[in-house]
Order: C-alpha cells, then structure tokens, then sequence
C-alpha cells in the first residue's frame, strides 16, 4: 500500500484509487493511523485532488432514469437493489474522504476529522458488506449500469463547507433513513435475512453519519451566527436539484439531530 503521508495525502490516494479493494483499505487504514494521531492532518507531499474519484470500468453509469427497479421477490430483483445500495456505499466512501480532503484547510477543531474518517471507515465496511452479498448471490459489484448523481451533489458543493454538508448528509444520508426500514422489512419477508441483516448495519450506522453531519452543520452555523434551519432551507434551494421526498422517518431523523423544522418546508417548494 502506498505510504499514507498524512489524513489528507492517505484520503486523496484513497479517492483516486480505481481498485476498488485498496480504495476501501486505504480509507481504512488512514482512518486508523487519524485515531491513533500517528499522521499529521496534510502535508506538502499530499497530491492534487482530482475531480473525480477513481472508478473501475464497470459499472456503466447512465442517468438515473436509465436504473431498471425490480421486483424484490426474485434473485435478479435483490441483486439489482444490493447492486444499486453497494454503489451508494461506494460514494459515500469519497465523499466522506472528500469532505477531509477538500477542507482540511477549513478552521474546525481536528474531532471535524475524527468523525468523517469514522463515516469514511464506515462506509468502506458497508460497501464490502454489501458486495460480499452480491458475491454470495453469484454477482458482483459491476454487473449493472449505476447512476451518477451521487457524484454531481459533492461537485455542486465543492467550494462551501456548510453547502456541503447540507446537502450530502443531511438529505442524501438522510434518506437513506427513510427508505431503509421498508428495505429490511421487505428483505425478511422474502427470506432474505442475509441481505436483511445487511441492511441492519448499514441502517445503524447512518444514523450516526447523519448526526455526524447535524452536529457540524449547527456549529458552523453558530460561529457565523445564522438560523440552522433557515439555512438548511436556503442552501438546499440553491444547491440541490430535486424534491424532497415523503414519507420521512421523523423519528430516526431528529434522533440524528435532523428535526421537521429543517425539512418540512421544503417538500411543497421543491415538488410544486
């Protein structure tokens, strides 16, 4: 493995990374040595940031439109889901690295650090998780056309700290709370408790990336002195193509620090 010169020079190596197995151990292993502060936060050997992250041949991504939904009930069905969950994993990997990488400038105290290396650490572990499954099915992460949107949200909001972090946790990861429960639900009455429990993790874990993200959205909004919510609101509208889509689990959500009073207004806005 390469040698990890610093947070930021081990998570750019580990964005630019198209082998997906060393991608996932180098975010990993520069998570752990941040821990153990046996690495300095940069370093002037750190490369450039690319601006996109390393990807192998396969999957083909299309737009999102173009990403066929089966039914649950049938193998094919719950390899196409897991296929589509492991390559929301996989970007949620880079985009937790990113947001170390991209701000490591930023004036936050280094526990900023500590918790999105935590989520990166994390999220390396669901993508492996998820394509073990895929394995365990007779497929693997590549088989089919993924979309690219996850992506364009992390480019929109690549010079704003606060912009990204509404954006990428607290309505991407946030809805992953919302739909998740269904997911495992649907899983177990298919028999599928693998995948189920699967899902578990990946549910429990998240929580905690989206209180990750509440928890600095609101000291960034103290130190400058704005209304949390209202600047949620404001920046969603700015920066974020798309509705916001009901059914929210308002329970997970405010448990992660994510209440009504952020969201809420934003569902009649984006939709109409």
């Amino acid at each position: 493995m390469t040698t990890i010169t610093s947070l930021r020079g081990g998570a750019i190596d580990a964005i630019r990374s198209a082998d997906l197995d060393r991608k996932t151990a180098l975010a990993q292993e520069s998570a752990t040595r941040w821990f153990e502060r046996r690495i300095s936060l940069r370093s002037p050997l750190d490369a450039p940031l690319p601006e996109r992250p390393g990807r192998p041949d396969k999957p083909l991504l299309v737009p999102p439109t173009q990403v066929k939904k089966r039914s649950l009930h049938t193998i094919p069905g719950r390899i196409s889901l897991l296929h589509a969950i492991a390559h929301i994993e996989l970007n949620a990997v880079d985009l937790a690295l990113d947001i170390v990488a991209r701000f490591a400038s930023a004036h936050v105290p280094n526990s900023f650090f500590d918790g999105w290396m935590q989520v990166a650490f994390e999220e390396a572990k669901h993508f492996r998780m998820v394509r073990k499954r895929l394995n365990d099915l007779g497929a693997d992460y590549g088989d089919m056309p993924a979309h690219d949107g996850l992506w364009q949200a992390a480019h929109s909001t690549r010079n704003d700290l606060t912009a990204r972090l509404a954006v990428v946790p607290l309505i991407l990861e946030a809805r992953g709370l919302d739909v998740t429960p269904a997911l495992q639900a649907k899983m177990r009455e298919t028999g599928d408790l693998e995948s189920a429990a699967v899902l578990d993790v990946i549910y429990n874990d998240e929580k905690g990336h989206v209180a990750v993200g509440a928890k600095w959205f609101r000291f960034l909004c103290a130190r400058e002195k704005r209304d949390p919510a209202r600047t949620f609101q404001e920046l969603v509208r700015a920066n974020f193509r798309g509705p916001l889509k009901a059914p929210f689990n308002d329970v997970a959500r405010a448990e992660a620090g994510l209440t009504p009073s952020f969201y809420r207004a934003l569902t009649s806005t984006s939709q109409s």
